[in-house]
């Protein structure tokens, strides 16, 4: 029997996470949905397989904001993985810390981007069509790489946001090019507009359904006609112009930042 492929889905109890989830188990994946809350992941899974009728469905519990449970999910994989999708974000209203001492937004929305991508990508290496997708947005812009954790201005949590969505993007250009030669495509795209827990902490409702936020995330990660394409940014299942990816040396830079912490 023709094992099936494997995806990993971080934040994947949201709204717009759980139906990133349940799109890939309808495609026949085997489907690991990733986060922190072991009562909302098992609730997940349930709906999942009753919904799909897709019984390869499991939970990874896993904290996206701490470098050490990235660090164990990695170590705790069994198998091989094909696709990884970047999902998982935070937008609290006050300023919060990790048990890091790291600002939440940061630690979570950029830092959980990059390590889950740094420790998982091992994994990846030498399958077919391995490919990540970065869930970012189209909200995205005015990040402060000398302060990214709001440590010497007023936290705003839509201003961290927008700054953590661009880092996104950024990040998904740098690793685009570093995992070139390993056969890994790495590529951004903005959901749609859902009415969720993040959306409405950053004073927003939302105009779509998750199914419609899902889309154009389960198509970066499954399409035959992107197989092989990389250091891309998606809209509505369509490319779009990235002026944040242009800027080489700002990107390094956000990655020499992270690689610090």
């Amino acid at each position: 029997m023709e094992q099936k492929r494997t995806a990993l889905v971080t934040g994947g109890y949201g709204a717009i996470g759980q139906a990133i989830c349940r799109q890939l188990a309808e495609k026949d994946y085997q489907v690991a949905v990733a986060g922190r809350n072991k009562m909302k992941l098992q609730r997940a899974v349930e709906e999942i397989i009753q919904q799909s009728g897709n019984r390869a469905v499991t939970f990874e519990l896993v904290d996206l904001s701490e470098e050490q449970s990235i660090i164990a999910l990695s170590e705790r994989w069994n198998g091989p993985l094909h696709v990884l999708v970047n999902n998982a974000s935070t937008t609290p209203r006050r300023r919060e810390e990790n048990k890091e001492g790291v600002e939440m937004q940061w630690a979570t929305n950029v830092l959980g981007y990059y390590r889950m991508i740094k420790y998982m990508h091992p994994m990846m290496e030498g399958r077919e069509d391995a490919r990540i997708v970065n869930v970012a947005s189209y909200w995205a812009g005015g990040l402060d790489l000398d302060d990214p954790e709001f440590k010497d201005r007023p936290y705003d949590n839509d201003t961290a946001y927008r700054a953590g969505k661009q880092a996104d993007r950024m990040l998904s250009s740098a690793f685009a090019e570093r995992l070139k030669d390993k056969g890994i495509s790495v590529n951004a795209v903005h959901p749609g507009d859902v009415n969720s827990k993040l959306s409405n902490n950053l004073g927003y409702g939302g105009f779509e359904s998750p199914d419609q936020g899902a889309d154009t995330p389960v198509w970066a990660a499954t399409a035959e006609e992107l197989k092989g394409v990389s250091g891309k940014y998606f809209e509505h299942r369509q490319e779009s112009s990235d002026n944040f990816l242009k800027d080489k040396e700002m990107v390094n830079r956000l990655m020499e930042i992270c690689e610090r912490y």
